[in-house]
C-alpha cells in the first residue's frame, strides 16, 4: 500500500485527486468539532459502551457526537437507508425493475435513497435532541426572549443536526466525484481513527501524569489489535475459487470457447452489514425508551436483560448476524441464474453436469461458505470486544475500535488501496495509447 502511495504522488493528476480527498475530509474534521449552540459541554457522556448503537456513532464520526458538534449523526442516516433500500429492492418489485435499468436506474435509486437519508436524519436528530433534553444537556440561557423556550432550542439543535448530515453526504459524493472515490467510506475511516488516536493521545497523558498502568495496557491493546486486523484481512481476501471450462466451439476456421476461469466466492462477502444491522436491531428499543426517560420500567427491564455484554444480548447478537448474513448472501449470489448463464454460454464445472446439478453444487458450496462467514463474523463482533473488556481496565481504549470500527477500517483501506491501484493503472494505459 506504501509503493502505491508513493508511486500515486509521482503522478500530477492522481495527485491532485489525492490533496482534494484531503482538504475534503479536513473540512470534515473541522466540522465534528464546531459546537451547536444550545448543547452542554457534558452531553453526550452517556454515549459510551462498547458496541451500542450511539457508541458506534460516535466512533465513525470521531467523537463529533460526544462533543455535540455539527456533524454529530455524520453519515449514518445515509448509510442506513442505503441498505434499507438494497434490502427492499429485493422486496419490491418496482425498485428491483430499476435496479435493471442500468445508470439511469441507479440515479433514481439514489435520488430516493437520499429522501429517506433526510427522514431518517429528521427521526435520528430528533431521538437524540429528546433523549439531551431529558438529560438536562440543552441550555437555554444563551439565548434570549421567546428562543430561551426549551422546545425552540430543541428544535433549533435537531435542524442543525439534520443540516449537518446533509452537508455530510454532500462532501462525500464531491470525494467520491472530485477526488479518489469511495468517499462515504473515507469519512467513516477517518471518523473511527480520529476516536483511536484521541483515546491513544489519553493514555499517553495518563502515562505521563503518573499513571504507571496506562502505558502497559496500551502496548497490550495496540498487540490485541494487530493481531484482530491481522485475522480481518485475512478473512476479508479469503474466497472459493469454483474452476469454469468452457466448450470449444468451432465456426467456419475460427475457433470460439475452450477458456478456463473460475467464479469467485468471497468467504465474507456481506463485510460488516449483519455486524450493523443486528447492533442497530437489538439497540433501538432501548434508544427509543431512553427518549422518555432512564427511569421507566421498559428501558430498566431492557437494560437489565438485553442491554450490552450480557448474555441474552450476545446469543441475540450472534443469531441476528447470522440471519442478516444468509439474507445477504441470496442478494449477492443467485446460483440458479449463475448456473443457467454458465448453461447458456456453454460453460461447465469440471465433474458437474450442467442445469439442476450445477445449480445445487454451487448453492450448497455458497451456503457452507456462508456459514463459515457468519461465524467469523459473530466472533469477530463479540468476542474481541469481550476480551478487551476483561483484559484493559481503560475504558476508553476499549472503546476507541470497536470491532465493527476495525472491520470498516481494515474493508476501506483495501478498497482504498485498489483505487489507486486503478487509477495510476488507467493513467498508464492513457500513456501507452498516445
Amino acid at each position: 500500500m506504501f509503493q502505491t502511495l508513493v508511486n500515486a504522488f509521482k503522478n500530477k493528476e492522481v495527485r491532485t485527486k489525492i490533496l482534494i480527498t484531503f482538504g475534503l475530509l479536513f473540512i470534515y474534521r473541522i466540522g465534528c468539532w464546531l459546537p451547536i449552540p444550545g448543547i452542554s459541554a457534558t452531553v453526550s457522556e452517556s454515549v459510551g459502551g462498547a458496541d451500542t448503537l450511539l457508541s458506534l456513532l460516535s466512533s465513525i464520526t470521531g467523537g463529533a457526537l460526544a462533543n455535540g458538534a455539527w456533524l454529530a449523526i455524520g453519515i449514518s442516516p445515509y448509510i442506513n437507508a442505503s441498505i434499507i433500500i438494497q434490502l427492499l429492492t429485493v422486496a419490491i418489485p418496482p425498485l428491483e425493475r430499476l435496479s435493471k435499468q442500468g445508470a439511469d436506474g441507479r440515479k433514481k435509486i439514489n435520488k430516493i435513497t437520499r429522501f429517506v437519508a433526510l427522514a431518517l436524519a429528521i427521526a435520528q436528530a430528533t431521538a437524540i435532541t429528546i433523549s439531551w433534553a431529558n438529560s438536562g444537556g440543552l441550555e437555554t440561557g444563551i439565548f434570549s426572549g421567546f428562543l430561551s423556550q426549551t422546545w425552540v432550542v430543541g428544535m433549533f439543535v435537531a435542524f442543525m443536526l439534520v443540516a449537518g448530515s446533509m452537508f455530510t453526504l454532500w462532501l462525500g459524493e464531491r470525494i467520491t466525484e472530485k477526488g479518489i472515490g469511495n468517499g462515504i467510506s473515507l469519512l467513516i475511516f477517518v471518523g473511527i481513527l480520529s476516536s483511536a488516536g484521541l483515546a491513544i493521545i489519553a493514555s499517553f497523558t495518563s502515562a505521563f501524569d503518573g499513571n504507571e498502568t496506562a502505558i502497559w495496557e496500551l502496548l497490550g491493546f495496540v498487540l490485541m489489535v494487530i493481531v484482530v486486523f491481522g485475522l480481518i484481512v485475512f478473512v476479508d481476501l479469503a474466497e472459493r475459487r469454483i474452476p469454469v471450462q468452457y466448450a470449444k466451439q468451432i465456426k467456419g476456421r475460427k475457433q470460439f470457447g475452450g477458456q478456463n476461469t473460475h467464479i469467485p466466492l468471497k468467504v465474507n462477502a456481506s463485510g460488516v452489514l449483519p455486524i450493523i444491522f443486528a447492533t442497530a436491531i437489538i439497540t433501538f428499543p432501548q434508544m427509543i425508551a431512553q427518549m422518555f426517560g432512564t427511569d421507566n420500567g421498559f428501558y430498566i427491564w431492557w437494560t437489565q436483560w438485553l442491554g450490552v455484554n450480557t448474555p441474552l444480548y450476545t446469543i441475540f447478537v450472534g443469531l441476528l448476524i447470522l440471519f442478516f448474513c444468509y439474507f445477504y448472501a441470496q442478494i449477492q449470489f443467485n446460483p440458479e441464474e449463475v448456473a443457467r448463464n454458465l448453461q447458456q454460454y456453454g460453460g461447465f464445472i469440471p465433474g458437474i453436469r450442467p442445469g439442476k446439478p450445477t445449480y445445487e453444487y454451487l448453492e450448497r458450496i455458497s451456503k457452507r461458505i456462508t456459514l463459515f462467514g457468519a461465524i467469523y463474523l459473530a466472533f469477530i463482533a463479540i468476542v474481541p470486544s469481550l476480551i478487551f473488556s476483561f483484559v484493559l481496565t481503560n475504558a476508553t481504549l476499549v472503546n476507541a475500535l470497536s470491532a465493527t470500527g476495525m472491520m470498516i477500517v481494515v474493508s476501506v483501506a483495501l478498497e482504498f488501496d485498489k483505487q489507486l491501484e486503478s487509477q495510476l493503472m488507467m493513467k498508464h494505459y492513457k500513456g501507452f495509447l498516445k
